[in-house]
């Protein structure tokens, strides 16, 4: 799953498919946290009280699951003091978000800003307060009230308008804004009942850790290389750890295409109308395909695979 580098997602499909499963297996697979990202999350906690007494330095990625019906303060963050929100909270980590469409409209379109700058600022009158809030959003929806639009199996009973009506609630600059959308299809009987055993989480981080130190010795390198050039030193963040963090300058840098990959490119912009955000989120995803099978240059078949993953058109 490549999403594992932090990339954002966004699972569609069917009540009971595994949607909740699949997010909360996550952990499992993110690779494991370097010193300064625990530092980063311990001060977190620590701010919001929420850091356990025995735990001086918390050393697994966090995985926050609010419910739908979380106040805009709640996810953002508020008070009379401004205090950390659960954006914050899953700094580093994971925040999951079941039954997206069911969370207040207002409460999603705050995300838009954090999921960008990976910050959040309170204001008050006393002042503003700036919190970190680089996390990994993991989403997932039916794709109707009832759950069943377009499955080959349990016919959908909600009207056609009452599907649309719920799909637009998710907006189309947030969608734009993550990385992964994925169908979950009904899981058939032979596959529940196979006693076959698939691959072990410690197995699958193994390759994600690989694929983040390809991206750390890449950024670490480039860092070194801009320090030493005065003019270059604003092209590239020293904070930069992984892919999804790259700006449109580290895009321009790590992400080159050749003459079959820009031709692809250029079909996908005009029949996908691609925003220029999407455009260098899917150059960002494919980079990560890319150091996952450990190629150096991104190929034709790493950057059709992140084309896929683009939004689809679920209502006909």
């Amino acid at each position: 799953m490549h999403v594992v580098v932090v990339q954002n997602m966004l699972m569609i499909g069917p009540p009971g498919a595994g949607k909740t499963l699949l997010a909360r297996a996550m952990p499992g697979i993110l690779p494991r946290m370097t010193i300064d990202e625990a530092l980063d999350v311990t001060r977190i906690y620590s701010v919001a009280d929420q850091l356990p007494p025995d735990v001086p330095l918390i050393r697994t990625r966090p995985f926050r699951s609010p419910h739908h019906t979380i106040s805009h303060a709640g996810l953002v963050g508020g008070g009379n003091w401004p205090h950390p929100g659960e954006i914050s909270l899953a700094h580093r980590g994971v925040l999951f978000l079941d039954e997206l469409p069911e969370f207040g409209l207002r409460v999603l379109e705050v995300m838009r800003q954090p999921i960008e700058d990976k910050v959040v600022t309170i204001s008050r009158a006393q002042g503003s307060l700036t919190f970190p809030a680089n996390f990994q959003l993991v989403a997932a929806m039916n794709p109707c009230p009832c759950g069943f639009y377009g499955d080959p199996v349990k016919p959908c009973t909600c009207a056609p308008g009452t599907v649309t009506k719920y799909q637009k609630r998710i907006s189309g600059p947030l969608l734009d804004r993550i990385d992964i959308h994925i169908e979950v299809p009904r899981v058939e009987y032979d596959k529940l009942s196979d006693q076959r055993l698939g691959e072990h989480s410690a197995a699958i981080q193994e390759r994600v850790e690989a694929a983040r130190q390809r991206q750390r010795q890449r950024f670490s390198v480039e860092t070194q290389h801009a320090a030493s050039q005065p003019m270059h030193a604003v092209s590239l963040q020293a904070s930069i750890a992984c892919n999804a963090d790259m700006r449109p300058a580290e895009v321009r840098l790590f992400c080159s295409l050749d003459d079959t990959c820009r031709a692809l490119m250029k079909t996908a912009m005009s029949q996908l109308q691609l925003s220029a955000r999407a455009y260098h989120r899917v150059l960002k995803l494919a980079r990560t395909i890319a150091d996952l099978a450990g190629a150096e240059q991104i190929a034709p078949q790493h950057l059709a695979e992140a084309l896929q993953y683009r939004p689809k058109v679920l209502v006909s």
